[in-house]
Order: structure tokens, then C-alpha cells, then sequence
């Protein structure tokens, strides 16, 4: 291969655990983009994903025609106008709905992950305050996703592989700390969409080792729990 043929080529920097870094796997798949994959040590990072992103230096990256893109929800936006022409549109088409889309990130990433993330790492009334909290949010989304497949609709979209992760992580939150937040009685919709996002031809053969990732977490949430107790 020569360096122009190289410099052509998709890549992506990731770690196998990170929810972020799914969401552009997904968003790849979906358009039907070959990649590299380069799986990072995010106790070593490599000289090349330092250079990449130098002002996070997190993962994921993608790097196209030898430029990088960094945070996830930017990197989605840039494969579906990079490859507008290919697969299923991510973002819609209508302004509004594109906005509402873009809103619905943002609620996940500043309201509903911090509670949810809170409820996981903590216990007794500190984490009875977060899983009220938290439960409050998902109604918003359980009202939202009523009669419908996937939030975008038919098809995985933009806010589809925003809560993507959350579909396999609560399941093993609730798991580890034996409370139950999300059920069919309560929230029909939403455990409707965690299996139909589950098995989507998207998703279901690009997820993380799940095993391993419930040994990551429950390592976890010990260290969140003796740090408390010191």
C-alpha cells in the first residue's frame, strides 16, 4: 500500500469497553464503512492518539484522509455528512427534528447518565436519591419512545446510538447492585427498545465481551464504594 492508499483510509482509535466508542462503531456499520480498528491502553497511550487529540486525549478518534475527529456525538455527525450518500441518514432531515435529536443527546449527557451513573456508584439513601432521580428521567424517555420501534423511528438514528450502550449497562447495573430500575411493568417502551436496539443486525455483532465488562464494572463500583467507606 502507498502512502496516498493509506492516508485514504478510515480509522478508528478505541477502547474495548467504551460505551463512546460503540456508538461510532455502530454509526460505521450503519453506513457500511470499512475501518481499522486501533485499540488504545488508556494506561499507555499511544504517541499517535496523543497527537490526534491532543486536548482530551480520549478516545474515540477518527481519523479520515489522515485528519481526526474527536467526542463521539461530533464524530457521528460527521459520518452521516461524509457519507450522506450511503446507508440510512443518522440525523433527519427536518431542521426541527434534527434539533430535537441533538436535544435528547444533551438530556442524556447532562441529566439522565449523571443519575444513573450515581445510582450505580453509591448505596443506602445516597442511592435511593439518585435511582428517584433517575427514574423521573426515564419516564421523560418512556413517554417519548411510546408506539414507537426506536426513537428515530423505524430505524436506529441519531438518538438510538446515544442510549445505545445503556441497553446492555443497565441490565448489568442492576445486576451488580441487585436493584431493579428498569422494568417491562413500569417501562414497557423503553424495555421494548433495549431489545429490539439489542438485536438489531447493528448492533447485536458489535458489542463488547460482556463477561469481561461486568468483571470492569463490578471492580468499579467497589472502588467508588471503599473509597466512600475510608
Amino acid at each position: 500500500m502507498n502512502r496516498q492508499e493509506e492516508g485514504e483510509k478510515v480509522k478508528l482509535f478505541g477502547f474495548w469497553a467504551s460505551p463512546y466508542v460503540f456508538r461510532v462503531i455502530w454509526a460505521l456499520t450503519i453506513k457500511g464503512v470499512e475501518y481499522d480498528y486501533i485499540e488504545e491502553d488508556l494506561e499507555n497511550k499511544s504517541v499517535q492518539l496523543l497527537e490526534y487529540n491532543p486536548v482530551h486525549k480520549k478516545v474515540p478518534v477518527l481519523v479520515y484522509r489522515g485528519k481526526p475527529i474527536a467526542e463521539s456525538e461530533v464524530i457521528l455527525e460527521f459520518i452521516d455528512e461524509a457519507w450522506k450518500d450511503r446507508g440510512d441518514r443518522i440525523l433527519p432531515e427536518d431542521p426541527y427534528e434534527r434539533a430535537m435529536a441533538r436535544f435528547w443527546a444533551r438530556f442524556l449527557k447532562d441529566k439522565l447518565s449523571p443519575s444513573i451513573w450515581k445510582w450505580f456508584t453509591t448505596q443506602g439513601q445516597e442511592q435511593e436519591g439518585a435511582n428517584e432521580a433517575a427514574t423521573e428521567q426515564l419516564l421523560v424517555l418512556e413517554k417519548e419512545l411510546h408506539g414507537k420501534r426506536f426513537f428515530a423511528g423505524e430505524k436506529i438514528g441519531f438518538v438510538d446510538l446515544s442510549f445505545g450502550p445503556l441497553s446492555y449497562v443497565i441490565p448489568m447495573y442492576q445486576e451488580i447492585t441487585g436493584v431493579k430500575m428498569i422494568t417491562e411493568e413500569k417501562f414497557p417502551s423503553l424495555s421494548a427498545w433495549m431489545g429490539n436496539f439489542l438485536s438489531s443486525p447493528v448492533v447485536k455483532d458489535h458489542l463488547p465481551p460482556l463477561d469481561r465488562l461486568r468483571l470492569r464494572l463490578q471492580a468499579i463500583r467497589d472502588a467508588f464504594l471503599n473509597d466512600r467507606v475510608k
